[in-house]
């Protein structure tokens, strides 16, 4: 008497419409039953007369539904019974619960095995008949789970044995008449055996991402040890000179060494999301209920495919490139505050100041606040950079600039503007063609680069910063360290500079629109000077801005 009672459950109780057990149910008149809600709103949405869901059945006029006692009656004990069963903190999908039988009336025992054609679980003594009798040792025996009911078709309450590979699911012999007739189908075993066979590659993949991204935390690590060698190296020659120099290398030792610790726990949270994949193709692997596999093989394709805006992308020798110049240029800072000539008296009281970055400007509108008036300074100019107006220059072999000048650029068509800028400052130029082809630079600078020699040029020394503009692309150079840009070509470029928080920001601009081409991160510790680099028939103008 079990056996009825059990599939009366499995097949009548469950809504074919939400997929779960009826909410007040209701019986239409061809005899199946719905949620009283559910067939409601099914047949408040149809275009046509009312009909049923299951077996298509018209009825005009549209039928009056009441809620079926009976069936509550039913649904309810249901209900008790999964949730006896399961137990206040039971996972259905967690494998160490245990699965009990469905036989067992008064004391359950431990199911041992579950019934794919039953769609019921045995515990040993009510598995016997399966062994004994013909009709039942035919029927497919897995281990007791309790997701029998998904191998069930919610359409047609039949045994899914079938996977459709068009639609990619499961599906039983009688879907394969109707809403999948001429679709490409195979068995559910063998499709399981295909898909078995590319686990094994799946978790040698998922295990040489987790070594590489361990490979990484290891370089991550040393990259810290250099970071602090360096910082400790550079304190002991620093507190020599005077306790503010102390206080600026501890600043920018934190600040590196918080972007290290931000990869490190990125790449750490990765391993532990990748060890949960293989944890989960390693169970996979393992099961022999077809329907389970096919239906949970799915969600490997959506686990750890997110792309996590931290990550390395598995390019462990270009990062190490960058890690390395990262403590380059560390070092580098370091030596460069060392060097520099500091006032024997250091300063005290309020003349020391804490400068905290603030966030970088969103919109145009929000940068122009801080258009700052530049203008072009003549002693500064090769021969070869024509100066027209106080905002406008051309590359021109014919210049008037006194050939004596100790400020003017001997060796590169360059010339400066007269202001240094600190704070946060905002400015735009338009780059002008003479010719078919053009090439040119902007740049920021520290008044005492050389005006001399090869390396004078902007970009090519540890004092300038510069966007090379050609005519198809940009490339941005600082310490003859050349980076490739890439983003669209435009004539105007905007440049933002937040001199406490070490930010310079190159952008394309184009119909109000703002673009971030390039942004440059390090710390400035002098205030800077705007300048344009001239080539080949081009000119520059700074735009006035801070009258708009």
């Amino acid at each position: 008497m079990a056996q009825p009672e059990v599939k009366l459950q499995q097949d009548k109780l469950s809504c074919s419409i939400c997929l779960d057990l009826m909410k007040d149910p209701a019986t239409i008149p061809c005899g199946h039953s719905y949620c009283l809600a559910c067939i409601g709103s099914y047949w408040d949405t149809a275009e046509e007369s009312p009909s049923c869901p299951q077996c298509r059945q018209r009825f005009s006029p549209r039928p009056v539904l009441v809620r079926s006692s009976v069936l509550a009656e039913l649904v309810e004990e249901k209900r008790k019974r999964m949730k006896r069963k399961s137990g206040p903190q039971a996972a259905p999908d967690e494998p160490n619960q245990d699965v009990l039988c469905d036989f067992c009336s008064e004391e359950e025992q431990k199911a041992v095995k579950s019934c794919l054609q039953c769609l019921v679980s045995f515990c040993e003594q009510h598995l016997q008949p399966h062994f004994s009798i013909s009709a039942l040792k035919k029927h497919k025996l897995v281990e007791p789970s309790r997701q029998l009911e998904d191998s069930v078709c919610p359409l047609h309450s039949e045994v899914m044995k079938i996977f459709c590979r068009t639609d990619q699911s499961c599906i039983c012999y009688l879907c394969l008449m109707d809403e999948h007739k001429g679709h490409q189908t195979l068995s559910a075993a063998a499709e399981m055996s295909n898909k078995q066979k590319e686990l094994a590659a799946r978790r040698q993949d998922v295990q040489r991402r987790i070594q590489g991204r361990e490979q990484e935390v290891e370089k991550l690590q040393q990259v810290e040890k250099d970071i602090h060698r360096s910082a400790d190296e550079a304190l002991r020659n620093a507190e020599k000179i005077f306790t503010a120099v102390k206080q600026q290398i501890r600043s920018r030792q934190e600040s590196e060494v918080n972007k290290v610790k931000k990869l490190q726990e990125a790449l750490e949270e990765e391993i532990r999301d990748l060890r949960r994949r293989a944890a989960m193709v390693e169970e996979l692997q393992q099961t022999s209920d077809h329907i389970r596999f096919l239906q949970n093989y799915g969600s490997l394709d959506r686990l750890g495919e997110a792309s996590d805006p931290t990550r390395i992308d598995g390019q462990p020798e270009s990062f190490r490139r960058d890690a390395e110049g990262t403590v380059s240029e560390l070092r580098d800072k370091l030596e460069e505050l060392l060097t520099e000539d500091w006032s024997p008296v250091p300063p005290t009281g309020t003349d020391v100041k804490v400068l905290v970055p603030q966030a970088e400007p969103q919109t145009r509108e929000e940068f122009l606040q801080y258009a700052c008036p530049l203008t072009l300074d003549l002693r500064t100019a090769h021969k070869w950079v024509s100066y027209k107006c106080p905002r406008k220059a051309y590359f021109y072999i014919i210049n008037d600039v006194p050939v004596d000048h100790p400020d003017k650029f001997s060796c590169w068509p360059q010339i400066l503007c007269c202001e240094s800028l600190t704070g946060r400052c905002y400015w735009e130029v338009e780059w002008e063609m003479l010719y078919f082809s053009w090439e040119g630079f902007l740049a920021v600078s520290y008044k005492d680069i050389s005006r001399k020699d090869e390396e004078s040029a902007f970009g090519n020394n540890k004092k300038s910063w510069a966007l090379q503009c050609y005519d198809e692309s940009y490339e941005i150079r600082h310490n003859s360290i050349r980076t490739p840009v890439s983003g669209p070509i435009s004539s105007r470029i905007g440049v933002y500079l937040d001199h406490s928080a070490g930010v310079l920001s190159f952008y394309s601009i184009s119909d109000n629109n703002m673009i971030l081409l390039h942004r440059v991160q390090t710390t400035f510790t002098r205030p800077l000077c705007p300048g344009f680099g001239l080539y080949r028939g081009a000119s520059v103008q700074i735009c006035d801005l801070w009258s708009v």
